[in-house]
């Protein structure tokens, strides 16, 4: 029967020692819900970070291969920045200035350094998630830099290898 009222007594001070307000309770909801967005920011940055680790590995074993969508995904924000890095692919391994790439987008009205802060928002996004540069500065004119040439060129070798193959597919007669 004593072992009965004990066993009570910590039962009861065991429930009792849960009770009390939540942390959501003590330091206040809004408070609390900064806390709990913050904790998961963090935890997706880290699985960024573990995103980019094994994008760089597989790269660097040569399991994987940049396209140009993945690029213009990676870097491009909006059509003005697939429109700029259309005008510098344009322009070739020479560069391209921004006031001739702004002259070139007149419909939306941009100036050279409007030019100048968008190409330098894409490398920093690309170099965020890759680690390559898409743009560099060669004298005043922006140009792509080699990674960018060979992730353009490897496409359009691709894309002219399939437009061959299907052209002999349609008429293996004339060659």
């Amino acid at each position: 029967m004593n072992e009965h009222i004990k066993r009570e007594s910590c039962e009861d001070h065991a429930r009792s020692a849960r009770k009390g307000r939540s942390r959501e309770a003590k330091i206040g909801r809004l408070k609390y819900n900064q806390f709990l967005l913050k904790k998961v920011l963090t935890e997706i940055a880290e699985v960024r970070v573990m995103q980019r680790i094994i994008l760089s590995g597989l790269k660097g074993a040569g399991y994987f291969h940049f396209n140009v969508p993945l690029l213009q995904k990676f870097a491009c924000e909006d059509q003005v920045d697939l429109e700029i890095l259309q005008q510098v692919y344009e322009a070739g391994r020479e560069g391209i200035l921004p006031k001739d790439v702004a002259a070139a987008l007149l419909e939306y009205k941009l100036r050279h350094y409007h030019v100048t802060r968008r190409i330098q928002r894409m490398n920093k996004r690309l170099s965020c998630e890759t680690g390559e540069l898409l743009c560099e500065k060669r004298g005043k004119k922006w140009a792509l830099t080699r990674f960018a040439f060979d992730v353009w060129n490897q496409t359009e070798k691709e894309i002219n290898t399939e437009a061959h193959v299907q052209n002999e597919e349609t008429n293996p007669w004339e060659s």
